[in-house]
């Protein structure tokens, strides 16, 4: 029987950078946490099948986990893609973009921030390793300040902080010129699924947005020229700095729901990272993860599902239905 691993990850930037993630064998099988007085799904992982609405329980053994609570597990039959009828559908699907539109971190943004600290000659060149330990701090000013502090200011750095922090702004708008630059070579695909649900969701008239902490241009790059300009026009992007916190924050999430006149609670959020999932979460939202390569081994506990992608047929993993489905339950975390 698979087990689940329980990991508690810390967002502080003082400890990040030589702290490899913790590893957890994935489960190859659907499974669902069941509380013991309450037959609600806690959270679906769904891993290495495709699945569908046709499930049967099949069992059901109690266990205990890690923190001595104990739980039951329920595990189903699948079928194919996992399409689930719902009476309603989400006010908003609201999407990350890094890692959730596009798998954009290791050979895009990691690139990108590498060829500007060699155009500026400052000695620093991020590894894939490093990149995924720094990736726990959300938007890529506050990335480059939190290395910066803890292992030093490059020589040719300016030495105030007022100074400084044009620097890293100066840092960060050559890096989303280069980044954008490969976006508009479209070096970088879309993630599968992504255009099927946006497409699907905009015909049933659900309101769409990207919530990111990437520089605003950048998500707006990925945006028009990977999801096309007829997408685009239809999809609001709340990105950079329009919020004074970042994930894990919730503020993103919250300032979309009431800038699209819906309730929070109404919201479908996709993401990726722990940290994203965190803001979705305290913002009051369904959320469902799409793992990426920086982010398989993450604690996605709370999340309301887990896939390894949305997902294109044959290999589709849900569809809008599916999410509409998550608002009709009571999920208990």
């Amino acid at each position: 029987m698979a087990s689940t691993t329980l990991i508690s990850p810390s967002f502080s930037s003082s400890s990040l950078l030589f702290t490899k993630p913790s590893s957890s064998s994935s489960a190859t099988t659907a499974t669902a946490l069941l509380s013991p007085t309450n037959i609600s799904v806690s959270a679906l992982h769904f891993h290495d099948r495709k699945l569908s609405s046709s499930f049967t329980t099949s069992t059901v053994t109690t266990l205990t986990n890690r923190r001595g609570r104990r739980r039951r597990r329920t595990h189903f039959s699948t079928h194919q893609g996992m399409t689930c009828s719902a009476s309603s559908l989400p006010s908003a699907l609201l999407f990350d973009c890094d890692g959730v539109l596009v798998d954009t971190e290791k050979d895009g943004h990691r690139i990108s921030f590498n060829e500007t600290f060699a155009e500026r000659e400052l000695g620093v060149s991020w590894d894939v390793d490093l990149y995924g330990e720094l990736l726990k701090i959300g938007g890529g000013k506050e990335r480059m300040t939190a290395y910066f502090n803890q292992t030093g200011w490059p020589e040719k750095a300016p030495k105030t902080d007022e100074e400084r922090k044009q620097f890293i702004a100066s840092l960060h708008k050559r890096k989303t010129d280069l980044f954008m630059a490969l976006i508009e070579k479209k070096l970088l695909p879309l993630r599968p699924g992504v255009a099927r649900l946006i497409d699907e969701a905009l015909e049933k008239g659900v309101k769409v947005a990207v919530c990111s902490t990437s520089n605003e241009k950048a998500v707006s790059a990925i945006v028009s020229f990977l999801l096309g300009p007829k997408r685009a026009e239809k999809i609001t992007i709340f990105a950079g700095d329009v919020v004074p916190r970042k994930k894990p924050d919730p503020a993103i999430y919250l300032l979309a729901a009431s800038t699209l006149g819906v309730e929070p609670s109404s919201c479908v959020v996709v993401e990726d990272s722990a940290i994203g999932l965190a803001a979705a979460k305290a913002a009051g939202m369904k959320c469902i993860v799409t793992k990426s390569g920086y982010t398989a081994e993450e604690d996605f506990l709370s999340a309301d599902a887990v896939f390894d992608c949305i997902g294109d047929p044959p290999e589709q993993c849900f569809d809008l239905a599916f999410c509409g489905n998550l608002l009709e339950k009571q999920y208990v975390s």
